[in-house]
């Protein structure tokens, strides 16, 4: 479900959905509806997208709320995601519409709270603004 915050007029959202790692994340949104294969989209050193056909392409996705429909590619993506968080260089949370076995493993051994099965359009978050992911309880606010 969709709500709008009493008495905000500048749109903010609140999104129930499905936590599947819990923790809670909080950054500038990252936003794509292309799927992300972890393990050769995304440099592991530094978090930046090098794959030139994606949309997110140079954009870095550390500290970021990474918002995306699914992983694609192999399992291993899973260690990459871990691979990330070891390096200082993962997102605070992920968003997927919804999530694979790769993300959800990824985030599960890299404790990156995880979140999916939005009640309503997670495309509607913008890029750039700020998120609050509370995968404790389902809820996304932006």
């Amino acid at each position: 479900m969709l709500e709008e915050f009493e008495g905000h007029s500048e749109g903010r959202m609140r999104i129930k959905c499905r936590a599947i790692v819990k923790g809670n994340g909080e950054g500038e949104a990252l936003v794509t509806k292309q799927p992300i294969n972890f393990l050769t989209m995304i440099d592991l050193k530094s978090g930046i997208v090098k794959d030139d056909k994606h949309e997110l392409y140079k954009k870095n996705i550390a500290n970021k709320v990474l918002v995306f429909p699914n992983a694609i590619g192999s399992s291993v993506g899973a260690y990459s995601i871990y691979a990330l968080k070891t390096g200082h260089v993962a997102p605070e949370a992920i968003v997927c519409s919804k999530a694979d076995i790769t993300t959800a493993s990824g985030c599960a051994i890299a404790n990156i709270p995880l979140v999916d099965n939005p009640e309503s359009d997670v495309f509607a978050i913008k890029s750039g603004s700020t998120v609050k992911v509370d995968a404790a309880n389902g809820v996304i606010q932006s």
